[in-house]
């Protein structure tokens, strides 16, 4: 018997959804496999989708990176994506975006934000008054009023942490949530992440390559080590002497005598890390930030030969360009760790409470020697 909670004459007569969600990168480079197979099923709704800014701030100063935010590049890119609500950035663009999506009368409105949901819930009812709306649920406490009235305002509600499994990927939990609300179910072989880069930001990247000076003009770039140290939670984060270190320690490994460095680095950060390295006497190594497009980052990834990121959405996007990737990873999410297994090597902190900063240079360098050095 079918437990899907959204009708099937809905959908055969809705011509529009809207999706509501907090996206960070790393999600959308999973979730977009679901968007485009609900967009194949059901080929006469177009997908709209809410990208809802969890760092939503007052001051104008923080403004200025928020509304570059690189996901936004690569929705726009989806053809499987009709329209986005980008701006929800500050509480005035805020309240505008709600009140644009309201006009859109949605007869389908789906959150699938997992972080409040109670206020996603309110939320989507605001936008959707008339239509249907669905939903994640927590278990509210007894004394929680508030958010029992909230989960009132949905027309089905779904508990994600009722269908979460030990050793699940995330792939999989996702999974769980399209099979329950649209009765969708995605083959394992289909929820590899994957890229379509315009040649422009490709042919780019190969020229910054040569610019740089990994390569003679008039040859290709030589292939590169790109390390990742930066993630949004500090507890993700690798410290910029750990990457000296290991940059320092990989010079003195044969196979990597000679190898090129590309530090990535987030934009608002560059003037410091640039600072930082000034000081190092590091020869090789460039920072880089995809500042001007989304597309930039994973250009560049593809013309590496092996990726070291910390546990945020680099080391999935190594996986959708197929390149070679070292994840340093807390033992808190194993959920997300990479899901190409055979190009992908986890080095998992040795306590549940450290932070990835715990993992040593010294780490990274015995996982090389082990694979024999690329």
């Amino acid at each position: 018997m079918s437990t899907q909670l959204i009708p099937n004459d809905l959908l055969a007569k809705s011509q529009k959804i809207l999706f509501i969600t907090h996206l960070a990168l790393g999600d959308y480079t999973y979730l977009q496999n679901f968007f485009q197979a609900f967009s194949k099923q059901y080929p006469h709704i177009e997908v709209h989708i809410w990208v809802d800014e969890l760092r939503r701030s007052n001051r104008p100063a923080d403004w200025v990176h928020l509304k570059k935010y690189a996901l936004y590049d690569w929705l726009a890119a989806c053809p499987f994506v009709a329209k986005t609500y980008d701006k929800t950035y500050s509480p005035a663009l805020y309240k505008a975006s709600i009140q644009e999506a309201r006009q859109q009368q949605y007869p389908l409105v789906v959150s699938l934000a997992t972080l409040r949901p109670h206020l996603y819930a309110a939320l989507a009812r605001e936008i959707c008054p008339n239509g249907f709306v669905a939903g994640m649920k927590h278990q509210p406490g007894l004394l929680a009023l508030h958010r029992r009235w909230a989960y009132r305002k949905l027309n089905a509600a779904l508990n994600p942490d009722g269908l979460t499994q030990a050793g699940q990927h995330i792939t999989a939990i996702y999974n769980g949530w399209f099979k329950s609300f649209f009765g969708m179910n995605l083959a394992e072989d289909r929820r590899f992440p994957f890229l379509d880069i315009p040649p422009q930001w490709l042919q780019a990247s190969q020229q910054q390559l040569r610019q740089w000076g990994f390569a003679a003009e008039g040859q290709q770039a030589a292939r590169a080590v790109f390390i990742n140290p930066f993630a949004k939670n500090n507890k993700r984060c690798w410290p910029l002497s750990r990457v000296v270190e290991l940059i320092q320690a990989m010079r003195k490994l044969p196979a990597w005598a000679n190898t090129c460095f590309v530090v990535n680095v987030v934009p608002e950060q560059m003037p410091q890390v640039r600072a930082y390295f000034a000081t190092q006497g590091l020869e090789r190594v460039q920072l880089f930030s995809a500042e001007e497009n989304f597309f930039q980052l994973p250009a560049m990834l593809s013309q590496c030969g092996l990726i070291i990121s910390v546990e945020t959405a680099v080391m999935h996007l190594a996986n959708a360009v197929h390149i070679p990737v070292i994840a340093l990873m807390r033992q808190k999410n194993p959920e997300w760790a990479p899901i190409d297994e055979k190009n992908s090597t986890v080095i998992t902190t040795l306590k549940r409470s450290d932070w990835v900063k715990a993992i040593t240079a010294e780490q990274v360098i015995e996982v090389l020697g082990l694979a024999g050095a690329h």
